[in-house]
């Protein structure tokens, strides 16, 4: 991949209790920068909810393994205890073999209850795999 693109992805809601995601991807050279937060607009409207979203609300980095060394990273950002960037981060820089920097702005309220953790990490499995095949 050259050169350096962005796009923007809508998930819809898959039920009352869970809401809609809006995904924004950087492409970098051999990299990706993500941020993933919830959205309550439409399709159309996904680009809205990333300008209005929180990038430092948990904010990580993560470098590929090399030879036997795991995947490392560090939290850059974050406003609660969580390190659910960082762990999502570690699993997909692993994955893709790429430095992976993750933002994800999902209220603290929400915990699992609705299963949305599921539901970010698959579309961000998903897209970046969309984004390997270009």
């Amino acid at each position: 991949m050259t050169g350096i693109s962005v796009e923007t992805k809508y998930f819809p809601s898959s039920g009352a209790s869970s809401p809609a995601l809006a995904l924004q991807v950087t492409c970098l050279v051999d990299s990706y920068m993500l941020w993933i937060g919830v959205t309550e607009g439409l399709e159309e409207n996904a680009s809205g909810a990333i300008l209005q979203g929180h990038l430092g609300k948990d904010w990580a980095v993560s470098m590929p393994p090399w030879k036997t060394l795991p995947a490392t990273g560090s939290q850059l950002l974050r406003s609660s205890s969580s390190d659910l960037a960082l762990s999502i981060a570690k699993r997909l820089a692993r994955r893709f073999g790429k430095q992976i920097f993750l933002s994800v702005d999902i209220p603290v309220l929400m915990g699992d209850d609705s299963g949305i953790l599921v539901r970010v990490e698959k579309a961000l499995m998903d897209t970046l795999r969309e984004m390997e095949k270009k």
